[in-house]
């Protein structure tokens, strides 16, 4: 195997486990020194604990990899400052970040409250902020660079029950793509990923309960298409991280792409679809009669209201 990450240091947060930990896994493979990040709270953010950190370090370090665990919080700038210089502190360089941490406090948005809001924003949005905010001066100073954000469907597409979290990783992505125009020019590329995968983030009673509630109204999932998500491993993201990580990627910028399974796609831009023009200004009559057969023709609904009963 190629060790495409030699003489690499990277951080990975969210790293105890599901995703980022078969991340940090693939990565020490692949020759990087890694530390492994992790609060180690519960789904919803509660409980922190040193365990899911430590687990991951002591399976890289059994297979000859070099590891040291950071069980902080992504949540402060000074959590973020203090997870990026125990990498410098301890190896001297940082060179990958990845940035997996998440928590979820699903609620429809007309019961959500503002602590459920505010916490899956501080974890998810100013959770990578707090950690690409620290990383980008070493990098700067090195002039090499990776940073691997993550996005969901739930951000890109939208999804029920998940404006906190929906918000947040909509942010992320529009994130990636300004700090790659930021950084490029310093030999630093910032890509996204939206993985689906089935982790205990996502295959919650909710999600069960949500995905019979599509069916029966018939509506499709956007991202999906290739398995149900519990068939979907965690560990099937990591291989496309270490490319994105190495080298072989200094091309590769400002990009977000689709990780289901053995299923791996570039996500396009928001560009404009169809268009309507004429001279001066539109009235609200001409709208009403031109845009149902333009800007909306054979776009649906995606949540239409109830069928009333009869």
């Amino acid at each position: 195997m190629a060790q495409l990450l030699e003489g690499r240091v990277a951080v990975v947060t969210g790293a105890g486990r599901g995703i980022g930990r078969g991340i940090a896994i693939l990565m020490a493979q692949h020759g990087a020194r890694v530390v492994v990040n992790d609060y180690g709270v519960s789904g919803d953010g509660r409980d922190p604990s040193s365990e899911p950190a430590n687990e991951v370090v002591a399976e890289i370090t059994k297979a000859g990899g070099e590891a040291i665990a950071v069980a902080d919080t992504v949540a402060t700038m000074e959590g973020g400052a203090r997870i990026v210089n125990a990498a410098i502190e301890k190896w001297g360089q940082l060179d990958i970040v990845v940035t997996c941490a998440g928590i979820l406090r699903d609620r429809m948005i007309f019961n959500m409250a503002e602590d459920e809001f505010d916490a899956v924003i501080a974890t998810h949005l100013k959770g990578t902020f707090s950690i690409v905010r620290a990383a980008v001066g070493p990098m700067r100073e090195r002039g090499y660079g990776r940073i691997l954000t993550f996005t969901s469907g739930a951000g890109l597409f939208g999804n029920p029950g998940q404006s906190n979290y929906g918000s947040a990783k909509s942010g992320i992505a529009g994130f990636t793509k300004v700090v790659a125009r930021d950084i490029g020019k310093y030999g630093i590329t910032c890509n996204s990923i939206s993985p689906v995968a089935g982790t205990r983030m996502t295959l919650t009673d909710a999600y069960f309960k949500a995905r019979e509630v599509r069916k029966a109204q018939g509506i499709v999932r956007e991202e999906r298409g290739v398995a149900s998500i519990e068939d979907l491993s965690p560990d099937d993201v990591a291989p496309l991280v270490v490319y994105l990580a190495s080298d072989k990627a200094g091309s590769v910028n400002g990009q977000v792409f689709l990780c289901a399974g053995p299923s791996y796609a570039l996500v396009s831009y928001p560009r404009p679809v169809t268009s309507i023009f004429k001279e001066g200004r539109w009235t609200v009559d001409e709208l009403l009669e031109t845009v149902p057969d333009t800007l909306m023709a054979g776009v649906a609904n995606p949540a239409p209201p109830r069928a009333e009963k009869a």
